[in-house]
Formats: structure tokens, sequence, C-alpha cells
């Protein structure tokens, strides 16, 4: 399956305080940080990173990408989303059920640099 997955920023610090932040409740810790990236990973899933881009042109947002990270239980999803509004993210779904899978609980954002991100778990 996936190593992992990586999002473009114009301001990284800004990313990583970002990041830093909405992660926390969802198990996600800092595995590397460089001067052009850090990376997180949370289990034995694929790992998770913010970067400026290689090319040297600026970071934009993928129309159409939405990076989900796994979320232990629901209050997990609810401060994850929590979070990240306080930190400035843009709503794109309040926490809540999901109709594309039964148990299905997510909220949606849009972090700094208008990246969509998404926070999940099954329950029951």
């Amino acid at each position: 399956m996936l190593t992992h997955v990586t999002l473009g920023f114009n301001d990284l610090a800004k990313a990583r305080e970002f990041y830093d932040y909405v992660l926390e409740p969802l198990g996600y810790a800092c595995v590397s940080d460089g001067d052009t990236m850090k990376m997180y990973r949370g289990g034995e899933g694929a790992g998770f990173g913010v970067v400026t881009p290689r090319d040297g042109n600026a970071a934009a947002a993928g129309n159409g990408l939405t990076v989900g990270f796994a979320a232990p239980n629901a209050a997990a999803v609810d401060a994850f989303y929590q979070r990240a509004l306080e930190r400035g993210a843009g709503d794109e779904g309040a926490p809540g059920p999901r109709p594309y899978l039964p148990g299905l609980y997510s909220a949606y954002v849009r972090d700094p640099g208008g990246h969509k991100i998404c926070a999940s778990c099954i329950e029951g």
C-alpha cells in the first residue's frame, strides 16, 4: 500500500504549527523534521509529511485531493476538527456520520495551505 503522503506548503512554519496541533489527538507524532519537510507517523500506517516543493515552484492545493487520517474514536475526530478550526482551518464538513460506509464518523477541513483533510473512525 502507501508508504507516505506529502502536501506542499509555501509557509512551512505555519504548516508545522498547524499539523503538530491537529494531529496530536489522532496519535500522530513527528518522526523527522528538516529544513524543507516534517514527517509524522501514527502507528504502522503510511507516513504523512508537509514539505516545500523540491522544484522551487509555489505550492498549490490539489483539486479533488483529500488526505484522510485514521482516528481511534469519535472523540478524537471531534478534537481534530476543533483544533483545526482554532488554527484557522476552513470547515468542509462538521464531525458526524457519513453515508459512504456503515458506522463511518468523519470531519473535513481545509488546512492553512488550502488542502482538504479529514479524520475518520468506524463506530460500533
